[in-house]
């Protein structure tokens, strides 16, 4: 059964342009289907929605995660689909499996003065690294990026003058979002300081590095959130993507439209942007009583 795993996930690189990301869980999740459907006596062609709904039986014993079922569920649709496109299938057994209800939960967010806290501290102007760090942190926030279109981005990407960059979203799909003067303050000082960092034979076209002179991975930048948020013991849990979910809340809490924000953020769908946004009470009472013609 390996041989139509692969041959699936060339399709998701070369035709859907899917992530990285999307394709590795997608391999890891049919993987871990192929190895429960020879265990009990099925192969590609045979397996049927019983099957496919004992396997998510055997999931659900095992206390996973609703959004990990969401996914694995997703993944088993497309794959058979793609059985069905190449005639190895004559239906999708996974088409009659209903979807698990998801936890509506928001990822974890900052509020504008714990925003300024993260941000705000004095930087080592002579060393390329501190610099790095916080030209990353105020462009994570500034442009409300996802850490892997930070990584991603190159030196031809940022347009300093404009304080524009060009970010590949998901899907390999373009947009350009605007930072604002404090972003672009630090950007223009790390930039200055990038070619100490830059030691490879091989130019390398990231605009983020590491010590070795290579482009800084997620997982870096995830290292770089944490040790700031110990800095200044900060007790809730914050990740990367919190200041991303920052970005949106505070741009709704002042007033942006939903759609302008959506396009910011990269969003297909208006659903998704309405889950990353965050209005607390006293904010909507102010909207009503300064809105409503019988407030």
């Amino acid at each position: 059964m390996k041989k139509e795993i692969e041959e699936f996930l060339d399709y998701l690189r070369l035709e859907k342009n899917a992530s990285p990301h999307t394709v590795a869980a997608y391999s890891r999740d049919l993987r871990q289907l192929a190895l429960y459907l020879k265990d009990n006596g099925y192969n590609w062609r045979t397996a049927d929605t019983l099957a496919l709904r004992g396997f998510l039986a055997e999931l659900h014993q095992r206390q996973l995660k609703k959004t990990s079922v969401v996914r694995k569920l997703a993944a088993m649709r497309s794959f058979f689909a793609y059985g069905l496109k190449k005639n190895w299938r004559q239906d999708n057994p996974a088409s009659l499996l209903a979807t698990p209800r998801q936890e509506q939960s928001l990822p974890g967010f900052l509020t504008e003065e714990e925003t300024s806290r993260l941000l705000d501290w004095s930087v080592n102007s002579g060393d390329p690294l501190e610099v790095r760090d916080k030209a990353i942190l105020e462009l994570l926030y500034a442009a409300g990026l996802r850490v892997s279109e930070l990584t991603s981005l190159n030196l031809e990407d940022i347009h300093l003058k404009e304080r524009l960059i060009r970010v590949r979203g998901k899907g390999k799909k373009e947009r350009i979002v605007p930072f604002g003067r404090e972003a672009e303050k630090w950007l223009r000082e790390y930039l200055g300081l990038r070619p100490l960092l830059a030691i490879n034979k091989i130019p390398e076209l990231a605009v983020f590095l590491n010590y070795r002179g290579e482009r800084l991975n997620a997982r870096s930048v995830q290292r770089l959130v944490q040790k700031r948020i110990n800095q200044i013991a900060m007790t809730r849990k914050i990740s990367p993507h919190s200041l991303r979910h920052s970005f949106a809340s505070h741009l709704l809490s002042r007033g942006a439209d939903l759609r302008a924000i959506q396009e910011l953020l990269g969003h297909r769908s208006l659903a998704t942007t309405q889950k990353y946004t965050h209005l607390d009470l006293r904010h909507l009472l102010e909207v009503y009583r300064k809105s409503h013609p019988r407030s």
